[in-house]
């Protein structure tokens, strides 16, 4: 799934605004600064999903050409996505 910048920074603004109103955060360093980390956190992550999903296609792609006319794509595509992240350690 592509997500833009501002889509991640709403999330995050969110979040932090929840967090506030219910005063379940406080903040040792400046708010602003925890506020870009967080953002580059989750960008980063979902950049990790993003190429576990290509390694997923390419290994797709790959084992429809070793098996042609058995393959089903709607069903391996999860499969696989689910057991290469837990080998790579990404949080799906």
């Amino acid at each position: 799934m592509r997500v833009s910048e501002k889509l991640i920074q709403r999330l995050v603004q969110s979040i932090f605004r929840d967090l506030k109103a219910q005063n379940m955060i406080t903040f040792k360093d400046k708010e602003e600064k925890v506020f870009h980390r967080a953002c580059e956190i989750i960008y980063n992550e979902y950049s990790r999903e993003a190429q576990l999903d290509a390694q997923v296609n390419k290994m797709m792609d790959d084992l429809e050409r070793q098996n042609p006319g058995e393959f089903q794509r709607h069903k391996m595509f999860p499969l696989l996505k689910k057991r290469l992240a837990k080998e790579k350690g990404v949080v799906l």
